[in-house]
């Protein structure tokens, strides 16, 4: 299975409290049809999850990323260009920590 790498050029949890991540290229239209609940924004171009419950919003990065690689064979990747919005200090050190593995 040939795996794309795609960038995401932004994070931000809404008004709402869901968690956005916006890749740069990748459309994930039809992500709905995993049943993961992880959705696609038409209007903002970006993978979302619901509000958080059991889960924080760490433990949703981690899921939308992992539905994002294996049901629809894209690695999405952090930058140092990756915008942060609404996102605290911990968070974005949780999330960078976590995905190079550390």
């Amino acid at each position: 299975m040939l795996v794309k790498t795609d960038i995401i050029t932004q994070i931000e949890i809404d008004e709402s409290g869901k968690l956005h991540i916006k890749p740069q290229v990748e459309k994930f239209s039809l992500i709905y049809r995993t049943a993961t609940e992880v959705h696609w924004d038409d209007k903002k171009q970006t993978l979302y999850s619901p509000k958080p419950r059991e889960w924080n919003y760490l433990e949703w990065f981690k899921h939308i990323t992992a539905v994002a690689r294996n049901e629809c064979s894209t690695e999405l990747k952090l930058t140092d260009k990756t915008k942060w919005i609404n996102i605290s200090d911990e968070l974005k050190n949780e999330i960078t920590k976590a995905e190079h593995g550390v």
